[in-house]
């Protein structure tokens, strides 16, 4: 330790780096290069994978959707083309029959899937908008957040039939004067008054519901549009560490057999699973990581190597010198110590500066990038231990390619260096 701090030993180091500048100056843009590509690389796929994190922040990751069709088989004396119905009752034998599931939000809906909008008027001013029925624990599946002062559908909405509802904040531009509080006032969808409990905000994320949607309590929309027990689509959500296409089909099986038809039939049932989705992109995000991280070392590795091969010349040219060295008392392992200390030196500066370049270029990238909603790309950072495992990389690769021009200059016999000319 005595020996690093020694200030003859950066003498000759910064002499002996000193005698090439321009070729020293070349090997270490190598090392550069690669901790610079590892840190880009692995910044921009952080970023991505932050990115889409953030898309999906307002949903469960590990949700689906499932609605009824028309079968494509006989089944049990039915023909083909029985239309599929999903009922109320199934969500009680999905979440009793399959464990994997955590929640499931029954929907039925008016001004989607092409069904027309509910005509809603508000003193002078009107539109029409999407009515949904809902229940409560859609919103553990699809997050709605709420302006202050308003909340969302509630268990005593649904249990006493209220007539309430949720509005989006394009129904709050489009139907209230500027300024004025919608909350707690009356709105008029279709031929039934409703009063405004709550306003949700506008998404930017992955958002199953536009800006002007309207909520209101399943059981109220049920008795106002006769629909009995029938439901649209189930928004289902699985719990975080099962197997979320599995559970699909296990979903589809169950439908399949408590509404009697054919169990080859997969068009009976049909299913969008955003957790899939989403395993995919997050396993690109990780895919950009490992390859950053193998050519990033990979790189490193090409120019380490090339210090190595200056430290070799390097030794070459000072034989005289170390030979007079070793004439004057010098030990192998004083001599080998100051080649691997100057192989590690050059190496960790070149480390340093590529991380602080890659450092730079995300900086730049997070201020161009931030304001861009339409693109999924947030905050292209690297994780502290992740650079710290890259010095910790370098400093291994210096010292292990260090110790080949180090072990060449301890073989110079001091006789045999004075000789040479």
């Amino acid at each position: 330790m005595k020996f690093i701090f020694d200030r003859n030993t950066w003498q000759e180091i910064f002499g002996s780096i000193g005698k090439n500048k321009t070729r020293t100056v070349i090997t270490v843009i190598g090392v550069l290069w690669g901790i610079f590509i590892y840190i880009a690389l692995s910044g921009a796929a952080k970023g991505m994978d932050n990115g889409f994190e953030k898309v999906f922040e307002s949903v469960s990751m590990n949700s689906m959707f499932v609605w009824g069709q028309s079968t494509s088989m006989p089944y049990e004396g039915f023909k083909t083309g029985r239309p599929m119905q999903l009922k109320l009752g199934d969500v009680d034998k999905l979440q009793n029959r399959i464990p994997e599931i955590n929640n499931i939000a029954p929907r039925i809906t008016l001004g989607n899937f092409g069904t027309d909008p509910v005509f809603t008027v508000r003193g002078q001013k009107s539109g029409s908008y999407p009515v949904n029925g809902d229940y409560p624990v859609y919103t553990k599946i699809a997050t709605k957040e709420i302006f202050d002062g308003g909340r969302f559908i509630n268990d005593e909405d649904i249990k006493k039939t209220r007539k309430v509802c949720v509005i989006g904040e394009r129904n709050v531009q489009e139907l209230f004067d500027k300024d004025e509080d919608p909350i707690g006032q009356f709105i008029r969808i279709g031929d039934v008054y409703f009063q405004v409990v709550g306003v949700h905000k506008l998404s930017y994320g992955v958002s199953f519901d536009s800006d002007a949607a309207i909520f209101i309590p399943f059981t109220t929309f049920r008795k106002l549009y006769n629909t009995g027990d029938k439901v649209d689509y189930f928004c289902i959500a699985a719990y975080d560490d099962v197997d979320v296409v599995q559970v699909e089909k296990d979903v589809k099986t169950l439908l399949r057999n408590i509404h009697r038809v054919n169990p080859e039939d997969e068009r009976a049932f049909g299913s969008f699973n955003l957790g899939q989705m989403f395993s995919r992109i997050s396993g690109f995000a990780k895919g950009m990581t490992f390859l950053s991280l193998i050519v990033g070392i990979a790189t490193i590795l090409a120019g380490v190597i090339g210090i190595g091969n200056i430290l070799l010349i390097s030794v070459k040219e000072r034989t005289k010198e170390l030979g007079v060295r070793r004439a004057l008392g010098a030990t192998p392992r004083e001599v080998r110590s100051q080649i691997i200390l100057e192989s590690v030196f050059l190496t960790m500066v070149a480390g340093i500066m590529g991380i602080i370049l890659g450092a730079g270029v995300l900086a730049l990238i997070n201020s161009l990038s931030k304001d861009l909603e339409d693109f999924p790309y947030t905050n292209p950072t690297v994780p502290i231990p992740y650079v710290l495992g890259a010095l910790f990389i370098m400093v291994v690769l210096g010292t292990l390619i260090g110790l080949i021009p180090a072990q060449r200059a301890v073989s110079i016999k001091p006789i045999d260096a004075l000789r040479e000319e």
